[in-house]
């Protein structure tokens, strides 16, 4: 099925929708005290830069979603490579004032 322009059109704009409500609801996280929300600068030196989505559960378990499917991580040294690139990106990310001025560039650039 060929999609028309005005499909398209639709989608790209529900698309941009979307993408300015999560902006605009994580600047809102910027300000609450349970909350560290970090924002890595285009700028930023990376030296890792990973493809992949991940979640650490302490120490013992790390999630790990690849295009087709999903990987549990149990084995420590496995875990440890997550958690450290995790520790990487956070070091390079920033917070606070910093990181909400960063979401509402991105959301002024995208209006």
């Amino acid at each position: 099925m060929v999609e028309s322009p005005s499909s398209s059109a639709q989608q790209a704009r529900r698309l941009l929708a979307d993408r300015l409500a999560g902006l605009a609801r994580d600047a809102g996280l910027t300000g609450l005290p349970n909350v560290s929300l970090g924002v890595i600068p285009t700028s930023a030196e990376r030296s890792r830069m990973p493809v992949e989505g991940f979640w650490i559960f302490d120490s013992d378990r790390t999630d790990v979603e690849l295009v087709s499917g999903y990987l549990t991580l149990t084995q420590p040294s496995e875990v440890a490579m997550y958690a450290d690139t995790f520790a990487e990106l956070a070091e390079m990310a920033v917070y606070g004032v910093n990181a909400r001025a960063l979401i509402v560039a991105a959301l002024d650039s995208l209006r």
